[in-house]
């Protein structure tokens, strides 16, 4: 431990990482640095520094970094050009902040000449994997100190006690539980814990922050347009708007209509199932509009290839490899095949639906004069089906003559 001089932690200015602040300081008695990330999740960050301060950190050693808008810009708007879900449901939304924060926490730590980086997940999470892959791809060398697996503080009760017994101030009183564990940003907001933790409970109707229910959304549908560039959503009902704003829109729309709640029991990648609540509003309209842009423009056997490829970049991306060699291989791919993703998409907005109503793109692929079932005047020769289906039907005609049906 004595050869760890300076660390960067990673900063809520809750419970949890303000224990961990006190404990680095009288456990590895080496200087701390605090690190808190504005990813938009909507809480006041300026307590965290006032809280560092009062636990003894130098004011040149507290970071606040809003970072919403790289987030969206190079991280959630990359992720959507793939069509990324994880296990077909999940949107991705804690997973995706998490290699921002370690790239962020590794240009601090090369700044201020920290030797060691530091965080609060638990040694039963995805978190700690996320974190800790991110850092050492982007610095080899960095030392890591994951408090959750080196300490016995393994209860909320004995937190609050360590944290009474260091002067460290606490907003809720010992006796007291949130009840749930919450993550926010930009894209999503996660529920865990309290009576999620039985898979059998319904999640409590009060515990939904960003949507109201579909019982309860407007009566009449809202319509929105969507203006596509190169994959990425560039407006919104004609208004140019910057990565970051364009999904605080989308998730006001979206939260209004009931848009975006998912209850799933997910795969940890540490080997264990866990059940989650989340709300990701703009992000469903996201999925929605872009897969109906990319039905448009996208040649048949790239969407299929991309379809193909989705879960293992959607894997990557859950399982904290957006660093590695292959999420940016596979990325340089995507990428490529959002070239002629451009046009407009009209969706309808309805009682927690994403309806498509309509799109329409320079570069759509569609041909009514083909496609139509009225007379195409000579745009398609029925006849030469007739080959191509005895062409795909030989291998089955020979299978069945040989009598291996």
């Amino acid at each position: 431990m004595s050869d760890v001089k300076k660390v960067v932690l990673a900063y809520s200015g809750g419970l949890d990482t303000s224990v961990i602040l006190k404990w680095l300081q009288d456990v590895y008695r080496c200087e701390v640095v605090t690190f808190t990330a504005d990813l938009g999740q909507g809480e006041e960050l300026e307590p965290a520094r006032a809280k560092a301060l009062k636990l003894g950190i130098k004011p040149e050693n507290i970071f606040i970094d809003d970072l919403r808008e790289e987030f969206v810009r190079d991280f959630v708007f990359p992720m959507f050009r793939a069509n990324a879900i994880y296990e077909g449901e999940y949107l991705l939304g804690t997973s995706i902040a998490r290699p921002l924060i370690a790239k962020r926490q590794i240009e601090i730590a090369v700044a201020t000449g920290a030797d060691a980086v530091s965080h609060g997940a638990t040694g039963k999470g995805n978190d700690q994997v996320r974190f800790e892959l991110g850092a050492y791809a982007l610095k080899p060398d960095i030392k890591i100190i994951a408090p959750w697996r080196e300490w016995d503080l393994l209860s909320r009760e004995k937190l609050l006690i360590y944290a009474e017994q260091h002067g460290i101030p606490v907003e809720m009183k010992r006796g007291t539980k949130s009840p749930y564990s919450m993550d926010a940003n930009l894209l999503h907001i996660s529920y865990e814990g309290g009576v999620l933790e039985d898979p059998w409970s319904e999640p409590e109707e009060e515990m939904w922050r960003w949507s109201v229910s579909p019982e309860k959304a407007p009566d009449q549908p809202r319509y929105v347009e969507l203006v596509y560039r190169q994959g990425d959503i560039v407006a919104i009902d004609g208004e140019t708007l910057n990565p970051a704003a364009v999904l605080t829109q989308l998730n006001r729309l979206g939260g209004e209509h009931g848009i975006g709640r998912l209850d799933l029991v997910e795969n940890r990648y540490v080997g264990m199932k866990s059940r989650g609540c989340y709300e990701t509003p703009g992000g469903t309209i996201m999925l929605k509009a872009h897969r109906a842009m990319e039905s448009l423009t996208l040649d048949r056997e790239v969407a299929h290839l991309k379809d193909d490829l989705m879960p293992r970049y959607a894997s990557l991306v859950y399982n904290g490899y957006w660093w590695s060699p292959e999420r940016k291989m596979l990325q340089t791919l995507i990428d490529a095949s959002q070239a002629p993703v451009n046009g407009v998409v009209r969706v309808k907005l309805y009682k927690g639906n994403v309806i498509v109503a309509g799109r329409k793109s320079d570069d759509s692929l569609f041909d009514m004069n083909i496609a139509t079932f009225e007379d195409d005047a000579g745009a398609y020769n029925q006849k030469d089906a007739e080959g191509f289906i005895k062409l795909n039907a030989l291998r089955m005609r020979i299978a069945a003559l040989k009598g291996r049906r």
